[in-house]
Parts: structure tokens; sequence; C-alpha cells
């Protein structure tokens, strides 16, 4: 085979275990700018949005987990660490995108694995906007300070439509969500080769979670959704897997009968 009708192929059909290149960037956009619509659609009850705010918030304190306020008052007295934050905050779409990318090209082996379950992540949250909207810490507890809008790297227009959003999904957190989903995919990846690497890869997690507590954006229990959303949308990709293995050695089959 020449080089060219090699690189059609990866193009159209895909090889080496790994999709086609262009039908899997155009299934993918195509998801995302659906994601992007219905995710904008739900959590519209701002009345409903504060009552499970106010729920959480007394949840919280009854075991002792309300350190949002606290944490907040702390980042907000240092600067430096507050316009790291927002960095962090603004710019960990970057991480996600490099991360299946790096799967994609570097481990096509796991990639269909992590890339389903990166589907099953956006399907699964969707109702739970819709059936629990939920306000912020910056909008729904008194006395915190709104980091990301002190400090917004995006600018005017991004400060703009921060303070005023159109919908309250804070439950469970997607950027705790999307960060345990990266940690997740590249330990897959790693932790047969280099098993300590792999391990390093939950720190950005971690990280995440400091900051969406301390920038006032998400509660404690928010976090604990975005670790339920994870495993939930794993035993999701599991089954999808198993799902189109069968489909796939049923049609080997017809193929050999043939």
């Amino acid at each position: 085979m020449n080089p060219q009708s090699a690189v059609a192929r990866a193009h159209l059909r895909g090889t080496g275990g790994r999709p086609a290149v262009l039908v899997e960037l155009v299934l993918l956009l195509l998801w995302f700018l659906l994601f992007a619509r219905l995710d904008a659609a739900v959590g519209k009850d701002f009345a409903a949005a504060n009552a499970h705010a106010l729920a959480l918030q007394a949840a919280e304190h009854a075991v002792h987990l309300d350190v949002e306020r606290s944490a907040n008052a702390w980042l907000a007295g240092n600067p430096v660490l507050a316009h790291l934050a927002v960095y962090l905050y603004r710019l960990y779409y970057v991480v996600v995108a490099g991360v299946l990318l790096w799967v994609f090209v570097r481990h096509p082996g796991g990639y269909r694995r992590v890339r389903r379950t990166m589907v099953a992540m956006m399907a699964l949250v969707l109702p739970v906007y819709w059936a629990v909207p939920m306000s912020p810490p910056r909008f729904a507890l008194p006395g915190t300070v709104d980091v990301v809008a002190r400090y917004d790297i995006l600018g005017q227009a991004g400060r703009e439509s921060w303070t005023h959003p159109s919908h309250w999904t804070a439950m469970p957190s997607m950027h705790v969500g999307w960060s345990l989903w990266c940690a997740y995919a590249v330990w897959s990846a790693l932790r047969g080769t280099r098993p300590r690497l792999a391990l390093v890869a939950w720190l950005f997690p971690l990280l995440m979670t400091a900051d969406v507590l301390a920038t006032a954006n998400h509660y404690v229990f928010d976090v604990a959704g975005s670790v339920t959303l994870l495993a939930v949308a794993l035993g999701a990709a599991s089954l999808w897997g198993r799902l189109a293995g069968s489909g796939t050695i049923g049609q080997d089959t017809a193929a050999a009968v043939r």
C-alpha cells in the first residue's frame, strides 16, 4: 500500500486499532455541539436552584463539610494564587482535549474505552442538571467572593456572561468530572507500563477540587456527585463496549459463513 493510500485509509476507515480520523472528528464535533445546546436548555429554574443550594448547604453543615466559605476567604486573600486558580478554571478544557488527542495517537487500544466514558458522562449529566438545578456558592453563600469574576482572563465579555448566567448547573461539578476523566484516561493508558507515573495523574482532580471550592463555584457534595458520575459512566461505557463487541463478533461470524 502506498503512503497516500495509507493516509486516506487512516482518515476514512481507521487503522492500527484507531477509528477513522475524519469520521471521529465529525461525530465528536456534532456530539459536543448537541451537548452544548442541551446543556444550555437545562437548569433554568432559578427558584429551584436556590432551594436546592440551601438544602445542600444544610446537609453539608450537618456533617461538618461546609468548607466553601473559609476556602474562598483564604484564596481571595492571596491574589497571586487567585490568578492561577482562574487560569486553571478557565483553561482546563485544553487539558481535556490534549488528553483525548494523546490517547488517540499514543494509546489507540484504549481510545474507544475512554471516549465512550466521556460521551457517557455527558449524556448522564444532562438529566441531573434538568432535575436538580443548583446555584453555586458564589451566588448562594452570602459573603463569598466571586474570584473568577474578579480576575477573569476572558475580559469584560466573559465577566458579563459569568455574572449573569442563563442556567444553574453546579451539581455535579463538570470541572472536577472532566479532570477525573483525564486522570482515568492517563491512568488506564500508563498503569501497565509506568504505574507510578499513572498515579500522578490523579493529582489533577485533587487540584481541580481545591480550585472549584476556593473559587466558590462548587460545593463539597458537587465533587462527590462528580465521582459518582464518573463511576456510573465507566459502567455505562463498559456495557457499551460489550454490546459493540457482540455486534462486531456477529458481523464477523456472518461474513465467515457467507
